[in-house]
């Protein structure tokens, strides 16, 4: 599991570099303004019917049929079941994203508060961007079939080429006098063809995949999918609606809030991504066959494990996050359309959304432990109502707040979210994990905070050495070196990383 993660890491932290340099351009060419907030409004729609269809949980209900076929030695069964999952599946999407397409002005005017002109422009965006998401669910799929094979490095180059068609559209495509996002909508269009499903199609076949026909509509894999997938395409959860509510929330601020949520949250999510999804991705397959044989205890000394480990680093990012807010977006953001204004705002809701980021990486691992034994139900109910609840969150922070509000907003909604999910998987499981995992918190708090301290000091202690995109940098990679010194010195000074290491 520990040799697969560090494939998945270093796919994800790729991604995640050309995520942000995606941002980058983004920030550069478009910027926080109507034309930037009509292009991250245009995603609305488009994500939620990948959530509709439970695109973005495919591969976990697939891998566990996958893997049972792989274990009896049925490949042609597997093939069967490809075929009779992905043919429903591929169709129902094809029609949703037609009835998207008529409907997106409406839907767009009726949730966001944006001008007529930017709505208008949304609406455009939004039907450029709709068809990727018949390549992302059909994609997912292929990723399975290589994921119940434990085949992990075809599927991390998916998001990898994705940002990179973006940046590559939005850079070919975008004219500086006249800026509009439409490089960057047909990048994503393309970037879901090539990279989440021709190049899946070619790491699926070679896995062996084939496409037997005669396989009949009512097939009992079908059904059995359907019934792994039905909690999921039912109950909307927070963590998928989570940068949605940002959108909508943020058009009712004004010009310019929507896109600078957009941009923290982007920040946020690259140690997220890096720590938790990796280790959550890399995991799940394990876990999976820990429970198709039976082994719960492993797969809870397993589970807590990882999340020992996710929160020690998730905590160490969130003190650096904090204390380098500012000089982190203003160097990666600052130039071109986003001005200081853009980097203050930015920046103020950075601090809250990063807080957030040890909540984000234990939910991502608490909700695999539950698929892993097929207990879909749980985090989706948690999920959807942790999701109702938010709305009057959001709605309230906003007011007393303005921008920092809704970070904050998100940052409360998830950690509800996941001490929920924590306190049923205990109960279920036992509590005999709870000692470690509340010793690690305990042995890795005074290093985050004293991490932060020395990464907000040094950081100041450079301010004056130079300005601007120089500056920031200097005082990042300072801010950041002192941070990881402290931190490293610290919990190796009291025992943290062995505590993690322990069962």
């Amino acid at each position: 599991m520990g040799r697969a993660a560090l494939v998945v890491s270093a796919g994800v932290l790729l991604s995640r570099i050309l995520g942000l340099l995606r941002e980058v351009a983004l920030a550069d060419l478009i910027g926080a303004n109507a034309a930037g907030d009509a292009y991250r409004v245009a995603f609305i729609i488009p994500d939620f019917l990948n959530y509709l269809l439970a695109g973005g949980y495919m591969a976990i209900t697939f891998i566990p049929i996958l893997s049972r076929h792989f274990a009896d030695q049925d490949e042609p069964g597997a093939w069967r079941a490809f075929v009779a999952v992905a043919r429903p599946v591929g169709l129902a999407m094809a029609v949703t994203v037609a009835v998207g397409m008529l409907v997106a002005g409406q839907v767009i005017e009726a949730l966001t508060d944006l001008d007529p002109e930017a709505a208008k422009e949304a609406t455009r965006l939004t039907r450029i961007i709709l068809p990727a998401q018949f390549f992302f669910v059909v994609g997912t799929l292929l990723m399975a079939v290589q994921y119940a094979r434990e085949r992990f490095l075809i599927p991390t180059l998916a998001p990898i080429i994705y940002n990179l068609m973006i940046i590559l559209g939005g850079l070919a495509l975008t004219d500086r006098g006249d800026p509009s996002a439409d490089g960057f909508a047909w990048g994503v269009l393309a970037g879901a063809i090539i990279g989440n499903f021709l190049i899946q199609a070619y790491g699926a076949f070679r896995e062996g995949l084939r496409l037997p026909s005669g396989v009949p509509l009512a097939n009992p894999i079908l059904r059995e999918y359907l019934f792994l997938a039905l909690p999921l395409m039912l109950g909307q959860s927070l963590v998928v609606l989570d940068e949605s509510f940002a959108r909508v929330f943020g058009t009712q601020l004004g010009e310019g809030p929507t896109s600078q949520l957009g941009f923290a949250r982007q920040t946020m999510l690259v140690p997220i991504g890096v720590v938790a999804q990796a280790a959550g991705v890399a995991a799940y397959p394990y876990l999976s066959r820990l429970a198709e044989e039976g082994k719960l205890r492993q797969l809870t000394t397993a589970l807590a494990r990882a999340v020992r480990y996710v929160t020690v680093a998730s905590m160490m990012a969130t003190g650096v996050l904090v204390a380098l807010s500012v000089p982190v977006i203003r160097a990666l953001f600052e130039r071109g359309q986003f001005g200081p204004a853009d980097t203050t705002a930015a920046a103020s809701a950075l601090v809250f959304y990063a807080i957030g980021i040890p909540f984000w990486g234990v939910q991502q691992l608490l909700a695999r432990g539950f698929y892993a034994r097929r207990q879909m139900w749980t985090p989706v109910l948690v999920g959807t109502a942790s999701t109702v609840l938010a709305v009057p969150i959001y709605i309230v922070l906003k007011e007393v707040m303005d921008i920092r509000g809704i970070a904050l907003a998100s940052t409360v909604s998830v950690a509800l979210y996941t001490v929920v999910l924590a306190v049923i998987w205990l109960h279920r499981t036992g509590t005999h994990v709870l000692a470690g995992v509340s010793h690690t918190v305990g042995r890795a708090l005074v290093p985050t905070i004293a991490a932060g301290v020395a990464a907000w000091l040094a950081a100041d202690l450079v301010s004056d050495v130079a300005g601007g995109f120089a500056g920031a940098v200097l005082q990042t990679a300072t801010g950041g070196t002192a941070a990881a010194v402290v931190f490293l010195g610290l919990a190796g000074w009291m025992g943290t990383m062995q505590q993690v290491s322990d069962d």
